[in-house]
């Protein structure tokens, strides 16, 4: 059923609450930005006909066979911990989410949503739309402060930044995303009207709000991981990250200067070789090019530095191959990959879960599209458990101060929705 609506907004909060009632839903919203790739500016996904869970050992042979013996839509996140499957890795980090390393569904109804058209693919898709249409989601109450806790201090933090330079400037690595987590223990919140109050703060093209169960990823991402169009694969790193300016002026001289840094360059030039090699175990031999490097991208909060890598698909490697090969992406690892992740799993206090992992979706037609889970709150409702981490890239001449700081301006727009209190 293909429909006409007057206002997208309201119908996509209104229809982002009547999935939310189901046990399990996925809202992927592009906030209308450009992008030569996107089919759609919003995807939802609710009820679940058939699913899949697991953790790392087997589970892309597992995704391997759910994708292969479910046509249709499947929704769902690749957790950063299965790292573990694909490399000879572990992950021994405290973990109070509890999230599984994999989580697809198909889903019983799906709502795509492009410019004022609406399409619902269901067997009843008018009841769809009445139930849909019925809803009247209201801004509720504005959300008391949470006590945020850091699992570094500004000091620990500095320390850890020094030791791994240590191991930069050994040649153990170049280059890696050290991450740290915050917060908050007996947290009570509305996951829906934090998502809604984040998506207005900080819109983004790669937005999700994913339950399963009791569990809520919340997430404002600007990255995508890895798209396929056909037989062409798109991943797009982003390496490089500025805050915006109180004017256009200013606006234009700090899109400048990152433009300019080498710095900011040999990060993202580093993750960009990086990708062009995981690009290439799934590619056509000679198809992977660099189709824009350094571009710059404004967001509501921050401007970002950002390279596109493409290739085409070989015809022996499936979709979950594609995947597989590449993850997890070299913007949340660093390079060399493997050095780098086993590095962080010492220097990190924290699981990363489902944050550095991928939300996204298979298409019937044999594409999908996947984001990188940052500037993304992920919440335990049951045991009231919530927590969002921040990275940046460590080299031998980054400036530990001025990382510290570019963590907390990732996490600027996630501490305003939640009541912007200090760090604990």
């Amino acid at each position: 059923m293909i429909k006409s609506i007057n206002d997208p907004l309201t119908f996509k909060a209104n229809a982002l609450l009547w999935a939310a009632s189901f046990d399990a839903c996925c809202y992927l919203d592009s906030n209308n930005f450009t992008d030569p790739y996107s089919k759609f500016d919003c995807l939802i996904g609710a009820g679940v006909k058939d699913q899949l869970l697991a953790n790392a050992g087997n589970a892309f042979t597992k995704l391997e066979y759910f994708h292969s013996g479910t046509p249709g839509w499947l929704m769902g996140f690749f957790g950063y911990d299965l790292k573990n499957e694909t490399e000879r890795l572990g992950s021994n980090n405290s973990d109070y989410l509890n999230f599984p390393d994999l989580y697809f569904f198909a889903p019983e109804y799906v709502i795509l949503i492009k410019g004022n058209e609406i399409e619902i693919v269901a067997d009843n898709p008018q009841t769809v739309l009445d139930a849909i249409e019925s809803q009247s989601y209201q801004q509720q109450r504005e959300q008391l402060p949470v006590a945020i806790n850091a699992r570094f201090s500004k000091v620990e933090y500095l320390d850890t930044v020094a030791k791994i330079k240590d191991h930069i400037a050994r040649g153990d690595i170049y280059v890696t995303n050290f991450c740290q987590e915050f917060y908050a223990e007996h947290a009570e919140i509305d996951p829906l009207e934090v998502f809604a109050k984040l998506n207005e703060i900080s819109p983004a093209p790669f937005s999700a709000c994913l339950k399963l169960n009791d569990k809520y990823v919340i997430c404002a991402s600007p990255e995508r991981f890895l798209a396929k169009r056909g037989s062409k694969l798109i991943s797009q790193p982003i390496k490089g990250t500025a805050k915006r300016g109180k004017n256009e002026a200013e606006d234009e001289a700090i899109k400048q200067e990152l433009r300019s840094q080498t710095k900011e360059q040999q990060e993202n030039v580093m993750i960009v070789d990086l990708v062009r090699n995981d690009l290439t175990r799934s590619a056509k031999s000679g198809t992977v090019t660099t189709e824009e490097l350094f571009g710059i991208y404004t967001f509501k909060q921050v401007h970002q530095m950002i390279s596109t890598v493409v290739s085409e698909l070989d015809s022996n490697s499936s979709a979950v191959t594609a995947i597989k090969n590449a993850f997890p992406m070299g913007s949340m690892t660093g390079a060399p990959k493997i050095s780098a992740m086993q590095l962080m799993e010492r220097f990190e206090r924290s699981k990363r879960g489902v944050y550095s992992g991928a939300i996204g979706y298979f298409s019937p037609d044999g594409d999908f599209d996947f984001n990188v889970v940052i500037r993304t709150l992920l919440y335990h409702q049951k045991n009231k458990y919530l927590s969002f981490q921040a990275g940046s890239a460590i080299t031998f001449h980054a400036d530990a101060e001025k990382e510290f700081e570019e963590c907390l301006l990732k996490v600027k727009a996630i501490r305003e929705v939640l009541g912007g209190s200090d760090f604990s």
